[in-house]
């Protein structure tokens, strides 16, 4: 007779999200995960697999959980400039409210394990491209109310911010000079203007 699972899959797989994110692969041990996790390894293999699938599983619930978010905050505001000021501003507040920069879970996986694992580089690859769709739909839509210039070139421009973000999540790691951060972010919006 099967065991029942006894402990919240979603609860552990975050907890174990969290470490990821705080440690990154290679640095999290199978002692860190078991510990944070509050589950032994035989638990892990038969919920998760092993590490890599584990760390997979807690990027993707990450990568899903991220891109509604950021879905839902450029969407909620009736300004598309706005939008955009407000979640690069919250981005850069909070890595300087926080006491350690985690950065961006999926930007550090890029560049932790893309390089050399194909499948962490079309996971990270699809993340950002996802997240281009997103930023896309809100340049449209600002088109579509006039609020943006009908010429604009939505699908440039919101490829373009991805990529300054990007750049600006790992540049924040390193904590530099706040005004350095916030003129680099006043020119990253010029190009809704």
């Amino acid at each position: 007779m099967a065991r029942t699972r006894e402990f919240d899959a979603e609860k552990v797989l975050d907890a174990a999200m969290q470490l990821f994110w705080e440690k990154g692969y290679e640095a999290t041990s199978l002692s860190d995960l078991t510990s944070r996790m509050g589950i032994q390894r035989p638990s892990i293999y038969s919920t998760f697999g092993d590490k890599k699938e584990l760390f997979e599983a807690a990027l993707r619930k990450y990568t899903m959980s991220r891109a509604s978010e950021v879905r839902t905050r450029l969407q909620d505001h009736p300004s598309v400039k706005e939008a955009f000021r407000i979640f690069f501003e919250e981005v850069v507040d909070e890595e300087y409210a926080g006491s350690l920069s985690r950065g961006c879970f999926c930007i550090n996986t890029m560049v932790e394990l893309a390089p050399h694992d194909e499948k962490f580089e079309i996971l990270t690859r699809e993340h950002q491209m996802y997240l281009s769709v997103i930023f896309q739909e809100a340049i449209e839509r600002g088109i579509k109310s006039g609020e943006l210039q009908a010429n604009m070139d939505a699908k440039s421009v919101s490829q373009s911010l991805i990529v300054s973000l990007i750049g600006l999540t790992v540049l924040l790691k390193s904590r530099p000079n706040r005004s350095f951060i916030d003129n680099a972010v006043k020119m990253m919006l010029a190009s809704l203007e």
